[in-house]
């Protein structure tokens, strides 16, 4: 019997072909350049990661929009019954009526009631009953929402906008900037670092996962430059920056820390393209020391200065 042998890849399941020169799997936002189509809107449907992950102002917009609708829908099932099934009721004209009643069920479905309008009829106390239990459901799950918005571990690394190609001890090295702009402590900080690349008369491409000169800190307060050094073992050795368009390089890095404020795993990535990497640079220096402290000038993360690469 013929044996299998395993293949080993190293892929981070972005797809081993690219149509096209100039392809992007990830953002630099950190987003992937991918979108999947002819799904079902049932299969595509999921509210809840839809509301945990907009935007604020889009999250309060629906939780507003629903609120509206939903009294708007009672409000007319109350005039559908009659309005004079809710005593109290002042206004004259129907549009007065209907504000009322509308006022009515904002007042039943928050549980407030403040007993100027009441329900009369068994069919009406039955809607507000019903209304009130919808009420009860509703409020519980946008808290739910809201604190889960608000506990959702989000990391803000600032990576820098630009790679450089840099002297390295006595060779050169890929490099790039990251720095945490916010207060919050990043622990067990571990970054990976890979590149993806056609191969020769192909369209399919390889990954190589770089090895790095410090894949980790145990603390992260200051910036951090990421170097990969291009020695005899590197995928780069030997490459100029001809070769990294030709063969259309894509670095991916994926950064994985552990968030102090929210006791939870953060993870965070962006890319580089060829483009976006500068020959013969090197970043500046930017922290200084005053009165006792190390001040770090996040602004200053793209900056670099020309150096001549070693040959």
């Amino acid at each position: 019997m013929a044996k299998h042998i395993k293949e080993s890849f190293e892929d981070f399941g972005l797809g081993e072909k690219s149509s096209s020169k100039g392809y992007r799997a990830l953002n630099k936002d950190g987003s992937f350049n991918i979108e999947k189509t002819n799904i079902t809107f049932l299969e595509r449907l999921n509210f809840f990661h839809s509301l945990v992950t907009m935007k604020w102002s889009h999250f309060f917009g629906v939780v507003v929009l629903t609120y509206f609708l939903v009294n708007t829908f009672f409000a007319t099932i109350y005039s559908l019954i009659g309005i004079e099934n809710l005593t109290g009721i002042r206004g004259l004209t129907p549009i007065e009526q209907f504000m009322e009643a509308f006022f009515f069920s904002a007042q039943t479905i928050t549980t407030l009631g403040y007993g100027q309008v009441a329900p009369i009829g068994l069919l009406t106390n039955i809607v507000a009953a019903i209304e009130s239990l919808l009420g009860l459901l509703f409020f519980a799950l946008a808290t739910g929402l809201l604190y889960g918005r608000f506990s959702k571990p989000i990391s803000k690394i600032k990576f820098s906008q630009k790679a450089v190609i840099a002297p390295y001890h006595d060779i050169n090295g890929f490099m790039f900037r990251l720095v945490n702009p916010q207060k919050n402590e990043l622990l067990d900080v571990v970054i990976n670092v890979s590149v993806s690349m056609k191969r020769e008369n192909s369209e399919l491409r390889d990954f190589h996962i770089l090895d790095l000169e410090r894949d980790n800190v145990r603390f992260f307060p200051s910036m951090w430059t990421v170097v990969h050094p291009i020695d005899n073992n590197s995928p780069l050795y030997g490459l100029h920056n001809s070769d990294y368009e030709k063969k259309d390089f894509e670095f991916i890095a994926v950064l994985k820390a552990f968030d102090e404020s929210s006791g939870q795993m953060v993870y965070s990535r962006t890319s580089y393209k060829p483009e976006e990497i500068e020959w013969g640079q090197k970043f500046v220096y930017v922290a200084q020391r005053l009165n006792g402290k190390t001040l770090v000038d996040v602004s200053r993360i793209n900056e670099s200065e020309k150096a001549a690469l070693n040959t």
